[in-house]
């Protein structure tokens, strides 16, 4: 789908994705990607996101049922589910897995402009020395063939809506605030979170 596609990620949102990877440095986590699609099509908006898990993330009954309850909650805010988050289990993994792709397959059934975000963990490792203003994430989108390919390596594809955002999560990684993100991992353990 790409082409003169455009996707545009909310400071928090993106914040939220980073930190509970950060939470989880061991594990593979992922996550759901709220926003709209602009009135002309030619924007896609993330204006929030939803942690999922850091355990066993390609268990469908949860999966579906966590996908479930986020589309209800947040329909009644007026946005929908646009996209998907995954960060490898490996630092040095940076392809995306067959988990992620099925996942993605799933919500580009119900919107073909769907995206597929992945943890790069290079540019959030150089993110201290560089004070780069991109995002520390790659994004896949469909192409033509229905295959997710890389897109946006230009920083075109995806930009932060905030341009202070990795200044911001910068801020956020050296107070540790990735201890305050609850995925629903945590609140199957703890339904108080």
């Amino acid at each position: 789908m790409g082409g003169e596609l455009r996707y545009e990620i909310a400071q928090n949102a993106y914040i939220k994705l980073v930190l509970h990877a950060l939470k989880h440095k061991t594990s593979a986590v992922n996550g759901i990607l709220l926003g709209r699609v602009s009135p002309q099509n030619d924007v896609v908006e993330i204006t929030d996101s939803v942690p999922l898990f850091h355990s066993h993330i390609g268990l469908l009954p949860q999966l579906e049922i966590s996908l479930i309850l986020i589309e209800e909650h947040f329909a009644a805010k007026g946005v929908s589910i646009v996209g998907y988050f995954h960060a490898n289990e490996r630092f040095d993994d940076h392809e995306l897995g067959g988990i992620a792709k099925n996942v993605g397959d799933h919500i580009y059934r119900y919107l073909p402009q769907a995206a597929i975000l992945l943890l790069d963990n290079r540019k959030l490792e150089s993110l201290s020395k560089t004070k780069d203003r991109s995002p520390v994430v790659q994004i896949y989108t469909k192409d033509a063939s229905r295959t997710w390919k890389l897109v946006g390596s230009d920083g075109n594809q995806l930009t932060i809506k905030e341009p202070s955002a990795n200044v911001v999560l910068l801020d956020y990684i050296s107070t540790e605030k990735w201890q305050d993100v609850v995925d629903f991992d945590d609140h199957l353990d703890d339904i108080s979170k």
